[in-house]
């Protein structure tokens, strides 16, 4: 087994990149797998990415074991000719379950130092009491060529040698992988020994083992070892691998084992599906009344009521709470169980005041908890308690019991951490802190897709593009999943200055509905196409950030006329705001509002402070976006052309109608009444409505004014 550490994501970067650039994108987690089982030889990588299933890229199933021999490999060991005896030393360590030097030793019978200086010395790497092939590919090129019964003999000897040392878990898989009939004694131990490892928080190596016991498994036994096999899978992220071995037990797997499955099973359809899949309740009714069933039940509609909460679906909601309120009272767990799942469903549809209770635990505990605190306003405490890792996941948590140790916990818990960070202001952080999540942790999963769009999100803020890794977490997600795309297409052209183009984007997402997720992510209110209805969301979001978005939109909207007193009442609230970004944000639509007016003294100010406080919060493409607003303001010689339908149109679309800002276009590009009426096939009298009320809105007098301000919009967009 190898002993390299997992990559980065600075180092992942240029590598997610590359098998990008291949189309064959990979999850960032199982790229940093690719990159510790292949010595992060690139050509290697890209040849065995291709040859993967877009399932096993995806992180959807677990990569094969071994990995495919592809011709990198072949070329890296073309001349290796090892002798017998360092042949089966080399398979002894690409097979074992342990890279502990004394077992192997025990298998060769050479000491440490012949081990070095022996012909395939160079090969491995001799450190602490450890060994480890030096390229990690080598154990590909062992594997591919080895033979069935080559394979059971140095199983054979290997569960020898652990039988010796008293290793009971290696020498019961070496046992397994030696027998070359089915071994139902093996595979009963191997189950206890991949649920324990499940438990403990290694699923990866649980589900080998767990593989394994159900291949040498039948009846009852094989029902068992499905569904430690599944409860691995969805522990480790892998949705479509757990929902074929928890899927294999419905409807007619051993009744415990299968009501056992539910909640994992539940976990990967939906993910699958994007929804939580709609079940007869009848259906899971146990034909006994054995407590340990109806537990198994009411745990597994405790999971489907934040599922279904996470993607918006209210009647899911309380069809699984109708379930989970009877399972829970037949067996009396309404305030260990019942009631903390329901609590963190209502908070996850924003309604977090309709329920106060939490469990222990990472989830009902730890993450509601810290959810909790920062809706209430107490950010950094939510921090606090996502921060303490050991803490969380020491307890028993009813909710997520025996998964409590899992990546896949583990990536809520990042989710959320990266969430407050965003709602801190602390956008670079944050990004950080995903994307370094991302290269171990399945973070596409957890909220219904929460962790693709702020790495989205991020990526714009601080790249002012989207960078490999938001690029491969969107092309993870499986086909169901649906994320909003429009609002980040509209971020980038805002922020690269096309605000024409930023607009259309903001309209047409309005027009398809304004879909978002539940928890607020920054969007782009600083472009508000006129003649739209508001969408009238409900987001779950802090006290200080849904009172920066109210600023926002106030300075959006202001009408002309009550341009200085809206200004002094936003900017005092503004400066109440902690987050850098959020009040950056609001200083940066202050000065464009000032710069549209000609207050240049004005704007320069307010332009500057929001400089300064993006690159505070880490929102670098944000902060060059007012770099280069002020350069234009700075060269105010008059030279821009003047460009209304592109330069302007974004910028009164905030406070003008879709067909007050028509007439407004045309009358700045010197079209007469006459001609507008003409063209938009609308009587005269109502153009000079129009105009008037475009007039009043933009605070000019006559039309003269209108094309100055058209001039000065455009110069400075």
């Amino acid at each position: 087994m190898s002993g390299a550490t997992s990559p980065t994501w600075v180092t992942g970067g240029p590598l997610l990149e590359e098998l990008l650039v291949d189309e064959v994108g990979c999850a960032p987690h199982v790229l940093s797998r690719l990159i510790v089982e292949l010595g992060a030889h690139t050509l290697t990588i890209r040849q065995v990415a291709t040859a993967l299933t877009r399932a096993q890229r995806q992180g959807l199933l677990p990569l094969p074991s071994p990995l495919p021999f592809v011709p990198a490999i072949a070329d890296a060991f073309r001349s290796l000719d090892p002798a017998e005896r360092d042949r089966a030393l080399l398979i002894a360590v690409s097979v074992t379950l342990t890279d502990e030097l004394a077992p192997i030793l025990a298998f060769d019978g050479r000491s440490a130092e012949q081990l070095a200086t022996s012909a395939i010395g160079a090969l491995l790497h001799l450190h602490a009491g450890r060994i480890r092939l030096r390229d990690p590919r080598l154990a590909v090129w062992i594997r591919d060529s080895l033979t069935p019964g080559e394979a059971a003999h140095v199983h054979a000897r290997l569960r020898e040698v652990f039988i010796g040392t008293g290793g009971e878990a290696e020498a019961d898989w070496h046992r397994a992988r030696a027998s070359l009939e089915m071994d139902p004694v093996s595979a009963r131990e191997l189950t206890r020994i991949a649920r324990g490892l499940s438990e403990a928080g290694d699923a990866d190596r649980a589900l080998m083992i767990a593989r394994e016991a159900a291949a040498h498994a039948a009846g009852r036994d094989l029902d068992e070892a499905r569904l430690v096999a599944g409860a691995a899978a969805i522990g480790a992220g892998y949705a479509l691998e757990a929902a074929a071995w928890l899927g294999s037990l419905v409807p007619h797997g051993t009744e415990r084992y299968r009501l056992q499955g539910l909640a994992g099973l539940l976990i990967a359809q939906a993910h699958l599906l994007g929804s939580v899949p709609e079940i007869d309740p009848s259906t899971l009714c146990p034909a006994s009344d054995a407590p340990e069933d109806w537990y198994s039940v009411a745990r597994g509609a405790a999971l489907a009521v934040p599922l279904c909460a996470e993607r918006g679906d209210r009647q899911g909601m309380r069809t699984w709470r109708e379930t989970l309120r009877y399972a829970s009272s037949r067996v009396g767990v309404e305030s260990k169980l019942r009631d903390p799942a329901v609590a963190l469903a209502w908070l996850l549809v924003g309604e977090s005041d309709k329920e106060d209770a939490e469990g222990t635990g990472p989830v009902t505990g730890g993450l509601l908890r810290a959810l909790t605190a920062a809706l209430d306003g107490r950010i950094d405490v939510g921090l606090r308690l996502l921060a303490h890792e050991d803490a969380l996941a020491s307890g028993v948590d009813p909710l997520v019991e025996g998964f409590e140790r899992s990546p896949l916990v583990d990536a809520y818990r990042a989710v959320a951490h990266a969430l407050l960070l965003v709602w801190r202001g602390d956008m670079g952080e944050a990004r950080e802190h995903l994307l370094t999540a991302s290269m171990t942790l399945p973070v596409s999963m957890p909220f219904a897709g929460l962790g693709v769009v702020l790495a989205r999100r991020l990526d714009l803020a601080v790249l002012g593009e989207l960078g490999p890794f938001a690029r491969a977490l969107t092309g993870v997600l499986p086909a169901p999943q649906r994320i909003d795309l429009l609002i980040d297409q509209g971020i980038e052209a805002f922020l690269g200055g096309d605000f024409d183009a930023a607009a259309g984007f903001v309209r047409l997402w309005r027009e398809l509905g304004a879909p978002q997720t539940s928890f607020a992510v920054p969007g782009l209110e600083e472009i508000r196409p006129g003649g739209d209805e508001e969408p009238v969301v409900r987001l779950i979001e802090p006290p200080e950030v849904r009172l920066a978005r109210s600023l926002r939109t106030r300075v959006a909207t202001a009408p002309d006329v009550r341009w200085h007193s809206e200004r002094d009442e936003v900017l005092t609230a503004a400066r109440t705001l902690r987050s850098p970004f959020a009040r950056g944000r609001i200083e940066a639509m202050l000065g464009t509002r000032a710069a549209i007016r000609g207050e240049a003294v004005l704007a320069r100010e307010h332009l500057r402070t929001a400089h300064r406080l993006f690159e505070l919060s880490g929102a670098h493409a944000w902060a060059r976006s007012v770099v280069r607003r002020i350069a234009t303001l700075d060269a105010d010689d008059g030279s821009s052309p003047i460009d209304p339908l592109a330069a302007c149109r974004a910028a009164w679309s905030q406070q003008l109608t879709a067909r007050e800002l028509e007439v407004a276009m045309r009358a700045a590009a010197g079209a007469s009444n006459r001609e507008i009426s003409g063209a938009l096939v609308v009587s005269v009298r109502t153009v000079e409505v129009h105009i008037g009320r475009a007039f009043a809105k933009l605070g000019v007098r006559s039309r003269v004014e209108l094309t100055v301000l058209a001039h000065r919009t455009n110069q400075l967009l």
